[in-house]
């Protein structure tokens, strides 16, 4: 047997909870006569009455008191079912980050909010592909970009992507030290082939570098370089707020204070729609927060 209409089980379940066809209509915001036209549709479905009409009184009748409680226990199951999904959707944040952001801040930091916001689990997913963030996977994104526009999506700047050459301590002595920007030229260069190197290069007053000649390298990632050059595999042009903790511990050097700009920034993103949802404004506060620093450096 198909289940009766909803609509129908609905006005049943509220007038066997009421014992008022009155107060059911007001609950479910229909007219008495729409509750009255379900009942009946229910009760020529199942070919029993449900009720017992009297005046001024209704009660329920042997078969309406048999199936009352089922009724009702499937509305409770149905309401806390929907209020775990709910309370599961509101306390868990799902974050899709580039790699590099992920790796160089995100991971390091992202206890720190959780500390702060023990209400709220986090999924991060790391990947450089662009997500849909007005869907239901993700609820914020952090993406690089030169220019950030997306339709109906919200903005906020974390840190420039300036850059400037950062390397080992030990691949700089080898070279008797770095005291000038044409030093840089005496050392093996990770991704030589990277448009940075010339741009910073044209900026430091070295014109004309041209990585040709030198040993080919595609990396590409940040992250990546960055642990080539802690281990002293060549020079290379990173965005040193990303390795702020490794500039202090002095694994890498920033011989020169100048930094290049292409234009480019790691930017938080979310649905406009969705600015007032707490995980989000909260998560979006902290961020903006804990990155001060890297904005007021670069």
């Amino acid at each position: 047997m198909s289940l009766p209409p909803m609509a129908a089980i609905r006005a049943f379940e509220a007038v066997a909870r009421h014992l008022s066809f009155t107060r059911a209509a007001d609950e479910l915001g229909m007219t008495q006569a729409a509750v009255s036209y379900q009942i009946k549709l229910l009760e020529e479905r199942i070919a029993a009455p449900l009720f017992v009409r009297r005046p001024r009184q209704v009660e329920l009748s042997e078969t309406g008191r048999k199936l009352a409680p089922q009724i009702r226990q499937a509305f409770e199951l149905m309401r806390e079912a929907f209020a775990d999904t709910k309370g599961e959707v509101d306390s868990l944040l799902s974050i899709s980050t580039v790699p590099t952001f992920a790796s160089q801040w995100l991971a390091k930091n992202l206890g720190l909010f959780q500390i702060a916001h023990p209400d709220i689990a986090v999924r991060l997913d790391s990947t450089s592909d662009m997500v849909d963030l007005s869907g239901d996977a993700f609820d914020i994104g952090i993406r690089t970009l030169a220019e950030p526009r997306g339709k109906g999506l919200v903005y906020h700047l974390l840190v420039k992507a300036d850059f400037t050459p950062l390397l080992s301590p030990a691949l700089a002595e080898s070279v008797g030290g770095i005291r000038e920007p044409a030093d840089l030229l005496k050392l093996p260069m990770l991704d030589p082939q990277d448009e940075w190197w010339g741009m910073w290069f044209s900026a430091a007053g070295v014109p004309g570098f041209s990585g040709e000649g030198r040993p080919k390298s595609v990396m590409n990632l940040q992250s990546l370089l960055g642990a080539a050059a802690i281990a002293g595999r060549g020079a290379t042009m990173l965005t040193p707020a990303l390795f702020h903790d490794e500039i202090a511990a002095g694994q890498l050097i920033r011989p020169f204070p100048l930094l290049a700009n292409a234009g480019r920034g790691y930017y938080l993103a979310y649905a406009e729609s969705r600015r007032n949802v707490p995980k989000i404004k909260r998560f979006r506060d902290w961020m903006l927060e804990a990155t001060a620093f890297m904005r007021a450096e670069s």
